[in-house]
């Protein structure tokens, strides 16, 4: 063994122990005749001891030594006399009679410590260095403990780990694929599974009535801080169960990670919201319900004073901002600019001052008398010293620039705090959205979802209004999974497949496997997947997801580390019977 301890297990009770260690050199610092070396590993750091009058020879070769070198040393466990209680190993030293350079390193190209002097560029190009840093190597221990008790937890269940092939057939419905060409078969092509829900569903069939995988998923859609090329999905399925089944499951394994890894008990039932009143009242299927600033409908109150921005709109609506009535103009300037960037989408804002004197001061005094107002505040419930938010606009696109502002609101007032967790369920929502582009229906989750049992007479006459058997887990803001109850019947999924304009044969080439496959008695069934990577990045109180990967790729979805993708020989390309032709811009 190269070690006989770890650099982050010593303890006051070891002290006069003779021991070996091996890591990287964290520092150096040379104080009069006395070097002092930080030895860094994965379980933590220890400081060594080097005296020029006991040893001047192994204190000169300690001087020489370099950021990031990787050493062995043996030593004897001493007391600390300037003892650091901020480090768990902060009441020992090692008094280091042997020193041996396994491996030299260059100086690193950013520091190796919590808060480093690397950008986000520069870190992933050299992502192994990156994850030498504790806080990064947190997230993946956390990451493997997570997982751990998801296993334990299903297990327990009587959930068994089945894996499913990643070279699958490509399914068009969903996000875009990735897709690999096969040598053997010309021109024809594998897809990477953008999850493996027809596979989960076929295990139902097989009387496997209860899945589980920890599995990657591909899609190639565009970026952003909670989404990455590939991802892995918590992926679950159950047969012989309803809705209510499956929340319980899975709030249940939930509850066990709250309990297990951060130590919160949520011993009462999670809270339950229709997508129609998320959308109402949150404008997003997602709500963060941390805190409050539900949105409140105006439009009754507005009408017939004269002001066109009410008046040739469908739909007003604002927030109240609990204490904000001291805003400055200034302030509230910044607040209209943020609402008409492109990404929120709104044209303007309306802001109405309640003031602690129960004095109004608003954008609209000129249209709006202080008794309007007033009648305003009381909609809103809003009291002395509050200020109160309004946009105006198409409904839609206005709930999603007020939900934006109120996020934004959150967390200027520091209500969205990441070591406070409210987590709920969405359920209820519809089945199909329209595209007004291709003028047809899109399943919402995927073909695949059943309609609510009350809503399916509605499927053929008034498609937009069937609500799916669907339900999504959402904390602090962030959907972390979502499912449904599956078709099983094969009469009510090919009138799915009808609504969503596919023909008997179009059905038949992309889904013919599952439609066969229930002729031959599927049973009730129904799952979700949860987003591992999300979970992580919830619990460790991240931003992004690519901060609990261990190899993850840029916005541009690139791996800058590996440099890929990247062209392959033509060599290859002929080989694979493919002949690439770039568009031109």
């Amino acid at each position: 063994m190269y070690r006989t301890k770890t650099c982050g297990e010593l303890r006051l009770a070891d002290a006069g122990s003779t021991v070996t260690l091996c890591g990287w050199v964290q520092r150096t610092r040379k104080m009069g005749g006395m070097t002092f070396v930080d030895l860094r590993d994965r379980y933590g750091i220890t400081q060594l001891v080097f005296n020029q009058e006991v040893n001047a020879e192994l204190c000169d070769r300690a001087n020489k030594l370099g950021r990031e070198y990787v050493i062995q040393v043996i030593g004897t466990v001493a007391e600390r006399s300037n003892k650091n209680p901020k480090m768990d190993t902060g009441e020992i030293e090692i008094i280091v009679d042997t020193l041996n350079v396994l491996n030299v390193s260059i100086v690193p190209p950013f520091t190796i410590e919590d808060d480093t002097d690397g950008g986000d560029d520069l870190r992933m190009q050299y992502r192994y260095l990156d994850l030498r840093r504790s806080v990064v190597r947190r997230n993946l221990e956390l990451r493997h403990k997570m997982a751990f008790e998801v296993r334990r937890y299903l297990d327990a269940h009587h959930f068994l780990e089945v894996e499913t092939p990643v070279l699958i057939k490509s399914t068009p419905e969903g996000a875009r694929d990735f897709v690999v060409p096969s040598r053997m078969n010309p021109g024809e092509f594998y897809a990477l599974p953008q999850s493996p829900q027809t596979l989960k569903q076929l295990l139902m069939v097989s009387g496997f009535d209860r899945y589980f995988q920890i599995v990657k998923c591909f899609r190639d859609e565009d970026l952003r801080a909670d989404r990455q090329p590939e991802f892995t999905q918590i992926d679950c399925e159950m047969s012989f169960v309803e809705q209510e089944d499956v929340l319980q499951m899975f709030e249940g394994m939930t509850k066990h990670l709250f309990k297990y890894i951060k130590n919160i008990d949520f011993t009462e039932p999670f809270p339950r919201m229709t997508w129609a009143d998320a959308m109402k009242y949150y404008g997003s299927d997602k709500p963060d319900i941390r805190f409050g600033m539900k949105f409140v409908e105006l439009k009754d109150l507005t009408e017939g004073k004269n002001f066109s921005v009410f008046d040739s709109v469908p739909f007003v609506a604002g927030i109240c901002c609990p204490g904000c009535a001291t805003y400055t103009r200034k302030q509230l300037d910044e607040l209209t600019e943020f609402v008409k960037r492109p990404q929120v989408g709104a044209k303007g804002l309306v802001y109405v001052r309640y003031d602690a004197n129960g004095n109004f001061k608003s954008s609209v005094d000129k249209f709006y008398s202080a008794d309007d107002l007033k009648k305003w505040a009381e909609r809103f419930g809003a009291q002395p010293g509050d200020l109160m938010l309004i946009l105006a606009g198409e409904t839609m696109k206005t709930r999603k620039a007020l939900c934006e502002l109120r996020l934004e609101m959150g967390s200027r007032l520091g209500l969205r705090d990441k070591n406070v967790y409210a987590p709920l369920w969405v359920i209820d929502f519809p089945l199909f959205e329209w595209d007004d582009e291709t003028q047809r229906y899109y399943a919402m989750h995927h073909p695949f979802t059943s309609p609510n049992p009350e809503d399916i007479d509605m499927l053929e006459s008034n498609p937009g209004a069937v609500r799916a058997n669907a339900y999504d887990m959402v904390v602090n803001g962030t959907e972390l999974g979502g499912g449904s109850i599956r078709i099983h019947d094969s009469v009510l999924q090919d009138r799915m497949f009808k609504v969503l304009g596919f023909t008997e044969e179009q059905a038949q080439a992309q889904f013919g496997f599952l439609m066969n496959a229930f002729k031959y008695g599927a049973p009730p069934h129904g799952g979700l997947a949860f987003g591992l990577d999300r979970f992580v990045s919830i619990f460790a109180g991240l931003d992004s997801i690519r901060d609990c990967i261990a190899f993850p790729k840029n916005n541009s979805g690139r791996d800058v580390m590996l440099d890929a993708p990247s062209p392959i020989s033509q060599a290859q390309l002929d080989e694979l019977s493919i002949n690439v032709c770039l568009k031109k811009d």
